[in-house]
């Protein structure tokens, strides 16, 4: 598929940096950007309430793509051009319109019982993964913290903490081109947006 999956950090929110980016993904990803919400606080609360109640992790996986969906709710209110899927055709049919699309993964994800239901798989490998099940040609990474130049490896990005254990796995099945954007690097997420 000609498309360009972006996973929006949730930390990006509460960085103050989330309008900027999102004025980025409107002006360059209609057609081709298929936008995967992080968990941002709403999956930290699952995590406490994991904690304090001893639920497993198999019912904390669930409610953390809950979590995304929350946050998801919440980049629709901020940029309405975003149109939400959750299916590989809803996700055509928003491309084929000239949209971008917001992936709501909690279908599809529950669905692929090959995807482990643990904290080691968190937005960013499941980014990967609906990169891989497109085709996508690129998959980009908007997050707060700042990685290395050049963009490291998703090795490196998972040695450094910047993503979770799973995601070089899911990255390599991909088999696309990886981007990471940090603070500051509007342009580049801009320039991923250009498929040729």
């Amino acid at each position: 598929m000609r498309a360009v999956v972006i996973k929006l950090g949730g930390s990006l929110a509460a960085a103050g940096t989330l309008r900027s980016w999102l004025d980025i993904l409107g002006s360059n990803g209609g057609g081709r950007g298929i936008v995967v919400p992080g968990g941002a606080e709403f999956a930290d609360a699952v995590r406490v309430a994991q904690r304090r109640h001893a639920f497993s992790d198999r019912a904390a996986h669930r409610m953390a793509l809950l979590a995304m969906e929350q946050y998801a709710a919440m980049l629709v209110d901020m940029a309405p051009e975003l149109r939400p899927a959750e299916s590989e055709p809803e996700i055509e049919a928003r491309l084929a319109a000239g949209a971008l699309a917001l992936w709501l993964p909690r279908r599809m994800v529950i669905a692929d019982t090959t995807i482990a239901e643990s904290w080691a798989v968190t937005s960013d490998s499941l980014a990967a993964w609906l990169a891989g099940h497109l085709a996508a040609e690129r998959l980009v990474l908007v997050k707060s913290a700042t990685a290395p130049a050049p963009t490291p490896s998703a090795a490196e990005l998972a040695a450094l903490g910047l993503v979770d254990p799973a995601f070089p796995a899911y990255a390599e099945r991909a088999a696309c081109t990886l981007v990471y954007c940090g603070p500051g690097e509007e342009r580049r997420l801009a320039q991923a947006l250009q498929l040729g």
